[in-house]
C-alpha cells in the first residue's frame, strides 16, 4: 500500500540517502542532488506544504520537494509560481509507477493551495505524459531569450500561462556550489562514481533549444 504525506524531520535522512542513490552517476558523475535537499529546506523559497515522502508499507521510498519561482512578463509583472526537484524514488523501487503517483498528488495539494503553474528541467520523455509542455509553447523563455529544449511547463489551472510572454527565474537555491556538494559527498559512505551514456544524453538535452525568440 503506498502512502503519500509531508515529510517530516525523522524522514530527513531517509530522503537525503533515497536521493542520492536515484541520482548517482545519472547526469554526472557522483551527484549534487542529496546536497540540494539538504540545502533548500532552509531557504525562504521552498515551500514545506509540498514536501511529500511517498511511504510504501511503511518504508519510505521516495520524496519531492518544490520551491517558488517566478515568471515575468513584458510590462514587469512578476508571477509567483511553482518549480519541483528533485524528485526521488528508491531504485529498487522504480519503473513501478510510485513516481506519477507522488507527483500527481502533490499537483493536486499545489492547486489546492492556490498555484497555477509549474516549470521544471528534466526530460520530456519523462514528464510529457504528466501533462507538460514545451514551454515554447507557452512562450516562457530563459533570460537570454532561449528556450531550453529540457524546460517544460504544466498548467495546474487552465489559461494560467497564456496570452502573455514570459521570462523564467529559478529561485536561486538551486544554484548549487559544486565544490561544497562533492566536500559534503566524501563525508557519505563511498559510492563510486562512473560515466554513463545517460550523462551524454542529459549534456545534449541541457545544452539544446527548441528555437529562439
Amino acid at each position: 500500500m503506498l502512502t503519500i504525506r509531508n515529510e517530516t524531520q525523522a524522514d530527513r535522512r531517509t530522503v537525503e540517502d533515497i536521493t542520492r542513490r536515484a541520482f548517482y552517476n545519472i547526469y554526472a558523475p557522483g551527484c549534487v542532488e542529496h546536497y540540494l535537499v539538504r540545502t533548500m529546506r532552509d531557504h525562504p523559497d521552498f515551500i514545506p506544504e509540498l514536501d511529500f515522502v511517498a511511504e510504501l508499507d511503511g518504508e519510505v521510498i521516495g520524496n519531492v520537494m518544490y520551491t517558488r519561482s517566478t515568471l515575468t512578463d513584458e510590462a514587469g509583472a512578476v508571477k509567483d509560481i511553482l518549480t519541483f526537484g528533485p524528485v526521488s524514488i528508491a531504485p529498487e523501487h522504480q519503473r513501478k509507477g510510485f513516481g506519477r503517483r507522488l507527483l500527481e498528488h502533490s499537483f493536486r495539494r499545489a492547486a489546492e493551495l492556490g498555484w497555477d503553474a509549474v516549470v521544471i528541467f528534466g526530460s520530456p520523455a519523462n514528464y510529457v505524459g504528466l501533462g507538460f509542455k514545451s514551454c515554447k509553447k507557452f512562450n516562457i523563455s530563459l533570460e537570454n531569450g532561449k528556450f531550453p529544449s529540457a524546460m517544460l511547463g504544466k498548467e495546474l489551472k487552465e489559461g494560467a500561462l497564456g496570452g502573455r510572454r514570459w521570462v523564467y527565474r529559478d529561485s536561486p537555491v538551486r544554484g548549487v556550489d559544486e565544490g561544497e556538494a562533492r566536500r559534503y559527498d566524501d563525508t557519505l559512505e563511498p559510492m563510486a562514481k562512473e560515466f554513463r551514456p545517460s550523462q551524454e544524453e542529459f549534456y545534449i538535452m541541457s545544452h539544446s533549444t527548441v528555437g529562439e525568440v
